[in-house]
């Protein structure tokens, strides 16, 4: 069978609903069977329970100094989202290419695999690894078992590609991210009583009203070197949603939320997660002197290292040479990036085809340019891994 273009991978990849609340196995099912086909090899790493897989391959000589290209195969929902097309087929239309991750990463994530099959008959000098996650959408947590396995069993990489939507732009550094899961716990009374009651939703009231404290502290701060790169250039704090109550007058028994934290490259993610953890604490000591079966409950969602821009960087070099971008860039949301650069010690930035904006959007799409693009970079790591 000969290779399928990149389009046509694409169109593969589209189809498989991969979104991350389900499982990605008929997605890894199709890669591992393609890849086969072609002469590759490759190996899965479970997920705990069971239900989905990430996915590792190389091609080339098993020696030290090649390039990882990383991508993740689960998508957002389109639940409730407006679709002018069908979101699991890949739809061609005045330059774009619309489809549910044609975008956020399935673009990238086709031009990777066409390059594996076309590095795996090309003379490479040294090898190109495949590295395709799951749940990188519920916080990029699980690809650090993808990276410990890779660091386990292949030769050490130069550089990782990580192929988020950068408009092939060479992304250096992105702040990192904390995600604390919170239940407040209150005591129902009739509101009349209110000092007989303990309302979860006015209590969680002033540990959000902590973290804008927080953030007017860090806005009003002079940021360092790191931070100053960044739009904000200070760690945030933000709840995008709350839960709670059962009537309005009644003191609240539970209130739900979900407190995130950007944090700036240069502050420690779990310095700002132990604060927020004290100050509830704090809080359910005063929630509990009113009645003792009250407070707020905490755990830790999700936790996403900073991409840290680096000194000499090889990956940097590289991208730098083959996109010819010499520009600064940073961004606000976060990757996979950092799991890579602190888990596995490797060389990394992030550069991919399409714009961000474009993520998680009803008709998401991928400019065919950007597409072309792609594999021109990709042709380019080839090149440099022949030479």
């Amino acid at each position: 069978m000969p290779p399928l273009s990149p389009r046509q991978i694409l169109d593969q990849l589209v189809a498989f609903p991969s979104v991350s609340r389900d499982t990605n196995l008929p997605l890894v099912d199709w890669v591992q069977g393609y890849l086969a086909d072609h002469g590759i090899a490759s190996t899965r790493v479970p997920s705990p329970c069971g239900t989905k897989a990430h996915l590792y391959a190389q091609v080339g000589p098993a020696v030290d100094g090649g390039i990882i290209l990383s991508g993740h195969s689960d998508v957002v929902p389109v639940d409730g989202q407006a679709w002018d097309t069908d979101p699991w087929v890949v739809t061609e239309r005045d330059g774009r290419l619309y489809g549910r991750g044609c975008c956020d990463m399935k673009g990238f994530d086709a031009l990777a695999i066409a390059a594996l099959v076309e590095g795996a008959a090309r003379p490479l000098k040294r090898p190109l690894q495949l590295a395709l996650s799951y749940d990188e959408e519920l916080g990029c947590m699980a690809v650090a078992d993808l990276v410990v396995a890779m660091t386990g069993a292949l030769p050490k990489a130069a550089a990782v590609i990580v192929g988020e939507p950068s408009m092939m732009k060479v992304v250096t550094g992105h702040k990192g991210g904390v995600g604390i899961v919170c239940h407040a716990r209150g005591h129902e009374v009739h509101s009349s009583l209110l000092h007989q009651g303990v309302s979860a939703i006015m209590d969680s009231a002033r540990l959000i009203g902590w973290a804008n404290d927080r953030n007017a502290e860090n806005r009003a701060r002079e940021p360092g070197a790191l931070a100053a790169q960044f739009v904000p250039p200070w760690t945030t704090l933000h709840v995008g949603m709350i839960n709670g109550g059962t009537a309005h007058n009644i003191t609240a028994r539970d209130c739900r939320f979900i407190l995130e934290v950007r944090v700036v490259p240069g502050e420690s993610p779990e310095e700002w997660r132990a604060a927020a953890f004290a100050e509830g604490a704090r809080i359910s000591a005063a929630m509990q002197a009113v009645h003792p079966d009250t407070g707020i409950d905490m755990d830790a969602a999700f936790r996403v290292p900073p991409l840290t821009p680096e000194t000499d960087g090889a990956a940097e070099a590289l991208a730098r040479r083959l996109t010819g971008d010499n520009g600064s860039h940073v961004v606000s949301y976060g990757t996979e990036g950092g799991q890579f650069q602190v888990l596995g010690g490797y060389s990394t930035v992030v550069c991919g085809p399409g714009d961000i904006a474009q993520a998680h959007q009803p008709d998401e799409y991928l400019e065919v340019a950007q597409f072309q693009a792609g594999w021109r970079f990709m042709q380019g790591i080839l090149d440099d891994l022949a030479t």
